[in-house]
């Protein structure tokens, strides 16, 4: 698991969104859907070299909101935790 900042691009802005885990690292161009419920395009993804957290995040995703339009926002009635999630065994 990679633990990343996320840092939204906003026009002139970077915004500190949160960090999260991620299962495999993003790259650039590629679309991510946030805990927000929202998608978001990968601007950027930098990882320090050497560097250890004491908090663990070692990588900044920059991120701008996907256009509206954008077929990612559909999700065709997909239900992520119906869908996605392996079930729980007891």
């Amino acid at each position: 698991m990679y633990k990343v900042m996320v840092v939204l691009h906003d026009g002139d802005d970077y915004i500190r969104m949160n960090k999260v885990y991620f299962e495999t690292m993003p790259v650039a161009g590629q679309y991510i859907i946030h805990s927000d419920g929202l998608a978001y395009v990968v601007e950027e993804v930098t990882t320090f070299a050497g560097y250890v957290s004491s908090k663990g995040a070692t990588t900044i995703l920059v991120v701008h909101q996907a256009p509206r339009e954008a077929a990612v926002n559909k999700l065709y009635g997909i239900d992520i935790e119906r869908d996605l999630d392996d079930p729980e065994s007891d």
